[in-house]
């Protein structure tokens, strides 16, 4: 790619950036959110026409008009917001618009082998392949995602963002399954923020700022902090801040909390100005145990407790109305309205401070939006912008701001930094800290193992939709958390 440029009206997504990948190499994509990464992977795989510049695949000019060509001359995308028919089965998803027929009928039977064998390669043929998407976790779609574009034998695949849902162990059998595609010769363009996955499996690199390229090279010769200046423009000295902050009163209990399917058992107790982390592999009952905690999940049987009151019979509007906030890890179905502007979703829950004699003031609306996206970095062109052409991360930095708007008390965090570049992480990791300095408490789900070691107090794990075994920070680290998520009797021991 040469001299690709981009514009949507005013805004310069890219400009003249230049990039390039060889055969059988990794080439990890870097750079902050907005930066216009995603901006050049859809240029290159149809979904964007470019404004100028030009694209060469094998020396041969590419001019892709829509993602179906692109796909058809061997370019495959695995894009950051999941784009797959809920309605449709798992095998349907990862076989749609490359269906095998004959004569005009479609092969149900080498279909089916073919979905088996790509979930396969990722070590997940679990996964039901007649189970309707909607009914998978997040975790789970990504893996039909990554399922589907393995489909096909592409020369090219682009990976936005393919393990920000992914466990540990997942991500493993990712980079085990990216090996085998570098020896047949596929050319991979890997996006992600997190820097120690780039530095692991990726050949070089190009980094990318403001919609320009500026650096790239061989990533065995550039430094972690080499990669973050390039990216930021800015030195940043620690990725971890930690802010003094201490325990106080239990404010939220679970004691043996059951949901009507998961978790089959939560016990945890969550303190004023306490981080307390949850680890645990995909679908072993995390993101259910938030949900239950808020009131979107019934309750089977056990308790919750927020300020010593037990409650059994829980909604968010109940929940809302004792100050607690749930941030939700799909937040393209749950997290945000996208339709609406960056104003109505930061405010929506809570309109008090924007109102007066029980009518909304606009003016007020805009100014509180305003200040909350000055605080949260958010990169958008007004408060009136449709929070659905924000990049992935700057929505996630809205989702967050919705919470602290509410003025929350207690904090349900689930994957609150999945798709956020290393500088915004800095800033929500701060921010956490600053909050449990203020006396919030805070439930904190994970994926990313060295985030929960960094930020957390405590760290509890889920196995198999129990959560017990909550310790210190202080008596963790990755092994004994990995054993103990895949349900090792010596993990608390280790």
């Amino acid at each position: 790619m040469v001299g690709v440029r981009k514009s949507f009206g005013a805004t310069h997504a890219l400009q003249n950036v230049s990039f390039e990948v060889g055969p059988g190499e990794v080439h990890a994509l870097i750079g902050e959110n907005g930066a216009g990464k995603s901006t050049l992977m859809k240029i290159l795989s149809g979904a964007y026409r470019p404004d100028g510049g030009r694209i060469e695949i094998d020396g041969q000019l590419f001019v892709p008009s829509d993602p179906w060509r692109a796909r058809r001359s061997g370019i495959a995308m695995i894009y950051q917001e999941l784009n797959l028919a809920p309605h449709l089965s798992v095998q349907e998803n990862i076989l749609l618009g490359d269906e095998p027929h004959r004569f005009g009928w479609l092969n149900r039977a080498r279909r089916r082998a073919s979905a088996r064998d790509a979930l396969a390669e990722l070590r997940h043929d679990n996964i039901s392949l007649d189970a309707p998407i909607s009914r998978l976790t997040i975790a789970e779609q990504q893996i039909v995602e990554i399922a589907r574009a393995l489909i096909g034998s592409p020369k090219v695949l682009i990976m936005d963002e393919p393990t920000s849902s992914l466990t540990q162990s997942d991500t493993e059998n990712l980079f085990a399954a990216i090996d085998r595609l570098r020896r047949c010769d596929v050319s991979i363009v890997y996006i992600s923020h997190f820097l120690e996955e780039c530095r692991r499996v990726a050949d070089r690199f190009t980094v990318l700022r403001d919609g320009e390229s500026v650096g790239s090279g061989d990533m065995a010769a550039v430094g972690l902090p080499d990669m973050i200046r390039l990216m930021v423009g800015r030195e940043i000295q620690d990725i971890y801040p930690r802010i003094p902050h201490s325990p106080g009163k239990a404010v939220l209990e679970l004691r043996d909390l059951r949901g009507m399917g998961k978790p089959r058992s939560a016990n945890l107790t969550l303190h004023e100005g306490e981080i307390l982390g949850i680890a645990g592999l995909i679908g072993t009952g995390r993101t259910e145990t938030l949900r239950v905690c808020f009131g979107l999940d019934r309750i089977k049987s056990g308790s919750v407790l927020v300020y010593s009151r037990e409650s059994t019979r829980s909604s968010p509007t109940r929940r809302l109305a004792e100050r607690i906030g749930l941030l939700s890890e799909n937040r393209k179905e749950e997290g945000l309205l996208l339709n609406r502007t960056l104003a109505d979703n930061l405010t929506i829950t809570r309109y008090g401070p924007v109102s007066r004699l029980g009518l909304v003031s606009a003016r007020r609306q805009r100014q509180c939006a305003q200040d909350w996206m000055e605080r949260l970095d958010v990169r958008a062109q007004s408060p009136n912008q449709a929070v659905s052409e924000l990049s992935g991360g700057n929505q996630q930095k809205i989702a967050v701001g919705r919470l602290l708007h509410h003025d929350a008390r207690i904090f349900l965090l689930d994957e609150p930094t999945r798709g956020i570049d290393v500088g915004s992480k800095v800033q929500i990791y701060r921010l956490l800290g600053e909050l449990a300095a203020r006396g919030k408490a805070i439930l904190f789900v994970s994926s990313y193992l060295p985030e929960l070691l960094s930020v957390c107090d405590t760290i509890g794990v889920m196995c198999r939709g129990v959560l017990s075994a909550v310790r210190p920070t202080a008596e963790w680290n990755e092994h004994t958390l990995m054993a103990a998520a895949i349900g090792q009797p010596d993990a608390a021991s280790n």
